[in-house]
Formats: C-alpha cells, structure tokens, sequence
C-alpha cells in the first residue's frame, strides 16, 4: 500500500456516500494523517443489506488517528447539504477538499428504467454532486490547498457506454462534465479533478451487479483511496485532470498491484467507461462464476482479433483501405509507438491502392507520429481523436499535421466495420 506522508494532516474532507465503500476508504487514508473528516451520507441506522453507518465510519476514522463529524445528508436535499457544510465549519473552521463519491446505478435500458430511477440517478450523481460543489466552494476559495475529487469516469463518447444503460451514463458523466467546467471554472483557484478505477472495485454496490461470485475479479477499495491521496496531496494547479487509480500510482512508483486484489493471481474484471466492450465484461463476469446483472443483448461488434491489440487494429486498416481512401487521403504514415506493444508501424495511403503493416514504410513517410500504444488502440478504436490526442500531448507529430486530421475519415470507416 502507499505509505501516508503527513501532507493531509489538519485538512478537512467533506466526503458524500462516506458511510461505506470507496468514500470510507478515502476518509481512512486521510485521517491516518490526522485529517478531519465531515461523513457526509444517508444511512444513520444499520441497512439490512448494506454494512455501516455514519457513525460506525466516524469511529474508525477516529480509531485511524483523525477526527470525524458524521452529518446524515440526503444530497438532493439542499437544506441538508447546507446545514452539513456550516457544522463542518464550525467544528473545523473550513473546508478544505471536497470528493464527490456518492452516486446511484441502475443499469437498464431506456424502456426498462422507470422514471423514479431516472430521477435518482440524475439527481444524486449530477444534481447532488453540482449543489454539494456549489455549497462547498466558497470555503474551498479560503483554503490554501482546496480540492474537488469526482469519482467518475473519463468522458468517454463512445456509443457502447450509452446503449444498454443511456440514463445511468447521461447522471455518471454528468459528475465528469462538473470536472470539466469547473477545472476551468476555478483554474488557479481551487484543483478539480475525477478519479475512476482501472478495475471493478469490491464494494456492496459490486455485489448487487454480480453476485456474490464477483469479489474475487475486484480489487479493494484502497487502490481508489491510495490514488485518490495521491491526487489531494497535489499543488491546487493540478486540475482538469480525468485520472485512473493505476496510472496515478505506477507515475508514484508502485509495481506490486496484486497486494489491491481481493484474491491475489485471479483474473481482473475491467471497469466500465474504459476500452473494455460490455459485452466482454459479461463475458468475463461469467467465466468466473459471478452474474452480470447488466448483461448486454448480443451485439453485431467485431472484437479484436488474439493476435495482440495493434496487429489486430491493422488487420481491420487493411480492411477498409482501398483507392478511394488512397485518393482523398494522399500521405505515408509512420506510427512510432511506445508502451506495452511498442514496435513501428506504417500505412501507405498515398499509392495505388493503399497497404499497411510492421516496420518502415517503403518509401520516406509524409508525416511520423509518436504515441503510447494503448493510446493508439484508442486513436483507432473511435476513443480518441487524433486532434485531441495532439492536443493533450498523448501524440507528437512530425511532417504534414493535417495527415492527422485526415485520419478521421479512416477511422470513421472502421467503426462502420464495427472495429
């Protein structure tokens, strides 16, 4: 586990849906500095289903070395809301890091999901994580290392995370969209950033969606809290950012990712909103005896072939390049790329009827473009615009920029192939 550095001590924390799970972790590894933690959550007296209360989670943040102010808080509400951030200063004298945790799921599709549902969803993940942002903030902008911490993915457009549960995805991206405004919103003032979690997390909300059989594909919930102290620990100029607990703690060093797992050596289900299809999800759930309460209908969609991600993308290349292509596109490309499958790649669009492949193209390439690998499956799987990865510094360009820009149209083809 990362080891605490002090660096959160004398902080406050207003944390929602810190009662259990993902929110009660980030409230421990706080208060094992000595931080003060505001248990902002619903459940003042024992679930029969779900472990923990606000007062149970303040005892162990105590135990843990911090001190806690349990406040039960509906964040729809915003009387509660209120009352909860003026106790919080009061007792603290103000607050310092806001994380936005507390949210709601139900993965069903649009005629399966009842309104009372959609107004749930809405109104705790978006709503609720909008008005807590907005309370908050005013204390935020006197603190002299203010943060907000959203637990919610990458804005990820693909149509895959939109079809089998588009209201879910409309109230969990609507926490991302909070990131994106108020990172510029508030730039130089207060850091606004996500976090999500690479693989599934076990948590009560886990179990519901796959059983009992799940926990041991899911790593615990310290991944997320040691990511998460990593990110709090920032200067206030380290905002915008969309975050996934691994990247942040292999950029810290950490190597041994086994020591987070529920059941050391079993294979890992993957999070949603990442490059995992559903259906492969599902898939793996039950390959593993757990079942997906989620589980997609069939899906015409291709999946990458077994010969390893960038063969498998240029295989599908190879496929939709014709003299068409080669006409509107006139440009060699050479693909530099790094990371897990690093190797050089080219695709020759400039010359009768186009080819693609491992190595050097034959001829010198028009443009030369750098990336890590994984960033490229995205580029070509429709995740990642080439503009926007030039943008974020994820892709470096040599030669003539609007070849990039023509890719588009290549990869617009490819989603048509059903990549």
């Amino acid at each position: 586990m990362l080891q605490n550095t002090g660096k959160l001590a004398g902080c406050t924390l207003f944390i929602t849906g810190a009662s259990r799970g993902i929110g009660k972790a980030i409230a421990l590894k706080a208060a094992r500095d000595g931080a003060n933690v505001v248990i902002a959550a619903k459940t003042a007296e024992p679930h029969p289903k779900l472990p923990g209360t606000i007062y149970t989670a303040a005892q162990e943040v105590e135990a843990a070395g911090g001190r806690a102010l349990p406040c039960v808080v509906d964040i729809r509400d915003e009387q509660q809301i209120g009352e909860a951030v003026r106790k919080a200063v009061d007792t603290f004298g103000g607050i310092d890091i806001l994380v936005n945790n507390a949210s709601a799921i139900s993965l069903t599709g649009t005629l399966e999901t009842p309104m009372k549902k959609v107004d749930l969803m809405l109104g705790i993940n978006l709503r609720g994580t909008y008005l807590t942002s907005k309370l908050v903030i005013p204390h935020l902008l006197k603190s002299r290392s203010p943060h907000i911490l959203n637990l919610s993915p990458p804005l990820n457009l693909n149509p895959v995370w939109f079809k089998n549960h588009t209201a879910y995805t409309m109230a969990k991206y609507g926490m991302s969209m909070c990131v994106l405004g108020m990172a510029e919103e508030f730039r130089g003032q207060i850091a606004v950033n996500a976090l999500w979690p690479k693989t599934a997390i076990q948590t009560a909300a886990m179990d519901m969606l796959g059983g009992s059989d799940i926990g041991k594909q899911c790593r615990t919930a310290d991944i997320i809290a040691d990511a998460a102290y990593v990110i709090l620990s920032q200067p206030k100029n380290y905002t915008g950012h969309f975050l996934v607990d691994e990247d942040v703690l292999k950029q810290e060093g950490l190597k041994d990712f086994d020591q987070y797992a529920v059941q050391p050596g079993h294979p890992l289900l993957p999070d949603f909103f990442l490059d995992e299809a559903p259906e492969s999800l599902a898939q793996q759930m039950e390959q593993h005896g757990a079942t997906p309460a989620f589980k997609a209908p069939s899906s015409s969609s291709a999946t990458l072939a077994s010969g390893g991600p960038i063969e498998s993308t240029f295989d599908v290349i190879k496929g939709v390049i014709n003299e068409d292509v080669v006409k509107a596109t006139q440009g060699i490309y050479q693909f530099d790329l790094s990371g897990e499958h690093s190797g050089v790649w080219f695709l020759d669009l400039k010359s009768g009827s186009g080819s693609a492949g491992q190595g050097q193209p034959p001829v010198k390439p028009d443009v030369v473009m750098t990336m890590d690998s994984s960033d490229f499956s995205k580029m070509f799987s429709g995740n990642l615009k080439p503009t926007l990865a030039f943008m974020s510094g994820k892709l470096r360009i040599k030669g003539d920029m609007t070849l990039a820009i023509k890719l588009d149209k290549l990869m617009g083809r490819m989603n048509k192939a059903k990549l």
